[in-house]
């Protein structure tokens, strides 16, 4: 059976030899035997051990912790790995979910030869609200979506929403039947524009009319008002399937 002293082991593994001394003297690892020079000899089962002291560590646990841990009758060794590996995942998604972030700042910052704090911070504020209402397969499908249509093409749909809203604004101050052809046809208008973000797929549409439902911020980001949602929401009913 293989053994290792405490410097082959300490350069092994990336530990200083200082780490394995305190781990020994707390009663963390200590190694199976002594060399008949005293020196300190670590066999496989310590290697073992020392690979559940560092997944314990990696998950947040004191020293102190992960030694109650390894003390416990009922410790698997497989469970700690599964553990260590489902929090590793969670890190990545988290990282990816960052790295999403960043690249929408960073395609608004290409876009625009200034950009103020108030509208670096409002852009990751968007980002995170999308995030609470589309899954990262959705937010990738809009990405695409954002890529198949062109830069020129999106311009001209932001150019157009903010008409559309004044208009469904006025039609809500004039008390407009929603039920109306004139309404109606402000539905299909509004339809027509989200259909340019989801490229007609349902469920991210389903995920649009939750986001604005339930977000006050994201009808404020754009003027849209609760009674103008409510309002082209009737009128969308009205006007039936594909308004």
């Amino acid at each position: 059976m293989r053994s290792w002293k405490v410097g082959e082991l300490a350069k092994e593994t990336g530990l200083t030899v200082r780490t394995l001394h305190h781990w020994d003297r707390v009663g963390l690892l200590k190694p199976s035997r002594r060399t008949p020079a005293g020196h300190r000899a670590y066999d496989e089962a310590d290697v073992a051990r020392l690979q559940q002291v560092m997944s314990l560590r990696q998950l947040g646990l004191s020293l102190d912790e992960a030694r109650e841990c390894l003390a416990r009758p009922d410790f698997s060794p497989l469970a700690t790995v599964r553990m260590h590996l489902d929090r590793l995942r969670e890190k990545m998604e988290m990282q990816r979910r960052l790295a999403a972030r960043l690249e929408a700042v960073a395609e608004s910052l290409r876009l625009s030869e200034t950009v103020s704090v108030e509208d670096f911070l409002r852009t990751i504020e968007a980002i995170s609200m999308f995030e609470r209402y589309f899954t990262p397969e959705q937010m990738e499908q809009v990405r695409r979506r954002g890529a198949e249509v062109g830069q020129e093409r999106i311009r001209q749909v932001e150019a157009e929403w903010p008409a559309l809203i004044a208009e469904v604004r006025a039609a809500v101050e004039r008390g407009d039947d929603p039920a109306g052809e004139p309404a109606r046809a402000l539905a299909r208008r509004w339809a027509g524009l989200v259909e340019e973000f989801t490229g007609g797929d349902p469920g991210i549409s389903r995920s649009v009319s939750a986001m604005y439902s339930q977000e006050p911020a994201a009808r404020d980001r754009y003027g849209i008002s609760t009674e103008m949602f409510r309002f082209i929401t009737m009128a969308r009913e009205a006007g039936g399937p594909g308004a």
